[in-house]
């Protein structure tokens, strides 16, 4: 069929696309909509803009300007992460760890922990009674262990595991927060 351009070559921002598809947003609109579902940090922000084809000044460029406008901000970020995982019983250990892999800076992610004002100790007990209503019978190290076992993972620190399970060959090796 002679004269059916698909291609609408005259129109920026649509050049060799075909008719039904949308032209790319701008790397700044594609930020806005991420943060209209949710915070994203930083770093986050980046990697799906990088992912989406975005040049690095173009996601630069957007970044800056929501920052400036305080719609993207990593102390924000931080702070609704903190509350998250400590509403899911997770541990500073834990939480420190993550805000680390979104590209939070350990002070800053210091600082959102303290900022929570969590008491470890009480939520430690907590998360151990919620998970194991039973109390341990005198002397039984196997079940200590294993409730020692599952505070750890979920990221309390050494101190706060043996106070609560009584465990005394809880490793100090890693404690690396303190």
């Amino acid at each position: 069929m002679a004269g059916c351009d698909v291609s609408l070559s005259a129109h920026p921002g649509r050049m060799n696309r075909k008719r039904d598809e949308k032209p790319l947003p701008s790397a700044y609109g594609k930020a806005l909509g991420f943060l209209s579902r949710r915070e994203h940090s930083e770093r986050e922000l980046k990697r799906k803009l990088d992912r989406t084809g975005y040049t690095g000044d173009e996601t630069a460029q957007a970044l800056a300007r929501l920052q400036e406008q305080a719609f993207q901000s990593d102390e924000r970020f931080a702070d609704l992460l903190v509350r998250s995982r400590v509403s899911q019983g997770q541990g500073p250990r834990r939480i420190l760890a993550e805000l680390r892999t979104h590209g939070i800076a350990d002070i800053e992610a210091r600082e959102a922990l303290e900022r929570e004002g969590t008491d470890w100790l009480v939520l430690a007990r907590q998360i151990c009674r919620r998970r194991f209503p039973a109390a341990v019978a005198d002397g039984d190290r196997r079940e200590s262990a294993r409730r020692a076992a599952f505070l750890l993972r979920r990221g309390f620190d050494a101190a706060t595991v043996r106070t609560i399970t009584h465990a005394d060959d809880v490793d100090d090796s890693a404690e690396e927060f303190d």
